[in-house]
């Protein structure tokens, strides 16, 4: 669960029968939400015993997130602009975008050559142009269907 400070409610984060996904989705989401300068506080809950019960509480996650923090170099620097790591994030993301998009278009199986021009794309074309040419992909997708 994560606390929306804008709306004074908590909000779900992420569900999963097992708990190492939820644990990755809340560390993508808090990366995410702490580089856009936003604070975070995240409870975990789980079933337990037929009942739903919290496993991480918010002062502990808090407290275990100051100390990470002192101990290493904080989120912020490692995803700010220019940084190599925020680099490597925002390729990422742009690969993901345009798989998405092959996958609406009904391209699952890609060949080498398909590999190497979406490698192309990811690292020659900003995130913005990418999701347009991705939404060109899913409408012809969609129309041949």
């Amino acid at each position: 669960m994560f606390y929306d400070a804008s709306s004074a409610s908590w909000r779900q984060a992420a569900e999963s029968p097992d708990r190492t996904p939820v644990l990755f989705a809340i560390g993508e989401m808090t990366q995410v939400r702490r580089a856009r300068g936003d604070e975070m506080t995240v409870d975990l809950w789980g079933p337990k015993g037929g009942a739903w019960q919290r496993f991480d509480s918010a002062s502990q996650a808090a407290v275990e997130t100051s100390v990470e923090a002192s101990a290493e170099s904080s989120v912020d620097d490692v995803v700010r602009p220019g940084h190599p790591n925020f680099a490597e994030r925002m390729e990422g993301r742009r690969h993901q975008v345009l798989m998405a998009g092959l996958s609406k278009a009904g391209l699952y199986d890609l060949s080498p050559d398909d590999v190497t021009a979406v490698r192309a794309l990811v690292e020659q074309v900003d995130e913005t142009t990418l999701r347009r040419v991705v939404r060109w992909m899913a409408v012809a997708g969609a129309a041949g269907e």
